[in-house]
């Protein structure tokens, strides 16, 4: 993944001479350094902005810098908006309005003419923010003092978001074969999905990973092998059935980096020359940041790489999953997650057992080794992108996961239990509701914020369902959402 930046832009004019000119950039400086200390990604001063031309001239910059990940402005002083109007037109980059000023006080023996000439901030970012609503932009107003640690959570929070964007842009797929036959949610329209996501998705043949597999060296096995003894516990004594899973996931991320692709989906309806369903070898990928899906899943394979992306370093807690059952007892109703084989470790409450067990589907000839192992607590989403014809939908739910209440001893794949907002049963209807997929992404390191503001920045819609959702609201809002996006 790129060094992603941000670039601070600080409106001003030349109304106030050039003594508080230079107060206002020392003051910008300052500000950038301390929070770039705290920030998840570098804040870079870029300038404080004078004029039409200047505005212009940096956000030409900023749109043509691949590090360059965001902008975030601040007017110090007074700045006509009438100058910005050129530069945010044209900007394509993800827009931060941090409405803030440098004093965290008023100075009561301080305060005069003088002082209030300096600190216009109260009035000047609403001037600023009157330009940004005139044009309809997309933006995320974060208001507060730039030194409280809320403050800088947020602003943290939306350069994650931001970061998302500007990996989706870049994203390619690759699928090997077709989606699973007859299922509609894993369809979609791929040239609309590049337009207003950027994401590239096109097909390899599953006999190109055969062929790259066979050119893979026992010595290569040998090290990867080594990789998964020190990360996982080896509770198998089919050794050959996990070599042959190392042999796929060598292939396949051979393949995902000559091309350039971030994710990658397959079916277990196409796997002629295979001898296994990739298990462990889809885990151990998705553990280094790629994104998958099963069943020629492309839309939820993007959307695991994009919030790996987003998470924690840059490689975050985020999982493709699925909802299988549910335990309807009263008082005590959870959602069982899992997926036959493909359940990324980031999301593990403990050490994952490498296991091989019998597979009823597909075109197996050997038991598929996977990883096995059981979720943590926690507050997490599940996210859903869908294709509505016409537009692009993201559905997103507040959860609470749990340790399963289970053991389930005779269930040899990964699992996630959780108790869905605000019940299961109205979660469910919510769901349903808003056309969502059975195949998600479930994340501890997101949250429905971030997700809210990556949709804004790709200009899809976004769907919330949390703890005050109630399935007549979302009836409703769905109903004028349909108008008003039909109206875009």
């Amino acid at each position: 993944m790129k060094n992603y930046r941000f670039w601070f832009v600080v409106g001003s004019q030349f109304l106030y001479g050039p003594e508080v000119l230079d107060t206002v950039a020392q003051r910008a400086e300052e500000m950038a350094a301390e929070l770039s200390a705290v920030l998840p990604y570098p804040l870079d001063y870029q300038l404080t902005a004078k004029t039409n031309q200047e505005i212009a001239a940096i956000v030409k910059e900023a749109n043509h810098d691949d590090t360059c990940a965001g902008v975030i402005t601040w007017c110090h002083t007074f700045s006509p908006s009438k100058m910005w109007i050129n530069g945010l037109s044209a900007l394509q980059k993800p827009y931060c309005h941090f409405a803030t000023q440098y004093n965290r006080e008023i100075p009561n023996e301080e305060i005069d003419m003088d002082f209030m000439n300096l600190n216009q901030a109260a009035h000047g970012d609403r001037e600023h923010g009157f330009i940004a609503a005139r044009l309809r932009m997309p933006r995320k107003v974060i208001a507060g003092h730039w030194r409280d640690a809320a403050v800088q959570q947020r602003i943290g929070s939306w350069m994650k978001a931001a970061v998302g964007a500007a990996v989706s842009r870049d994203l390619k797929v690759m699928r090997f074969g077709d989606n699973m036959r007859e299922v509609a949610v894993t369809e979609g329209d791929k040239v609309e999905v590049q337009t207003k996501l950027g994401w590239q998705v096109n097909t390899w043949a599953v006999g190109d990973l055969v062929r790259e597999m066979s050119a893979v060296t026992e010595g290569e096995i040998d090290a990867l092998m080594a990789e998964y003894e020190a990360g996982y516990t080896v509770a198998t004594d089919k050794i050959d059935h996990i070599r042959y899973q190392a042999r796929e996931e060598i292939a396949i991320k051979k393949m995902l980096d000559a091309e350039g692709c971030k994710a990658f989906a397959n079916t277990f309806q196409d796997l002629y020359g295979m001898e296994q369903l990739p298990g462990l070898a889809s885990q151990h990928l998705m553990a280094q940041g790629y994104g998958f899906g099963a069943e020629g899943d492309w839309k939820v394979a993007a959307m695991t790489a994009v919030m790996k992306a987003m998470g924690e370093n840059g490689n975050g807690a985020s999982a493709f999953m699925e909802d299988y059952t549910y335990h309807l007892v009263k008082g005590r109703e959870y959602s069982l997650g899992a997926h036959m084989l493909e359940v990324c470790p980031s999301i593990a409450a403990g050490r994952p057992r490498i296991e091989t067990h019998p597979l009823g589907i597909g075109m197996n000839e050997k038991d598929p080794a996977r990883l096995v192992f059981e979720g943590r607590e926690g507050d997490a989403i599940v996210v859903s992108l869908i294709d509505m014809g016409g537009r692009l939908r993201l559905i997103c739910q507040d959860i609470h996961c749990v340790k399963p209440i289970l053991p389930m001893p005779n269930l040899p794949v990964a699992r996630v239990m959780w108790q869905a907002e605000p019940s299961l049963t109205t979660g469910v209807e919510c769901w349903i509701t808003a056309g969502g997929a059975h195949h998600t992404v479930l994340s501890y390191d997101v949250s429905a914020e971030q997700m809210r503001d990556w949709a804004a920045m790709m200009d899809i819609e976004f769907v919330h369902i949390g703890r005050d959702t109630t399935v007549e609201g979302l009836e409703h809002d769905l109903f004028l959402s349909d108008l008003a996006w039909k109206l875009k």
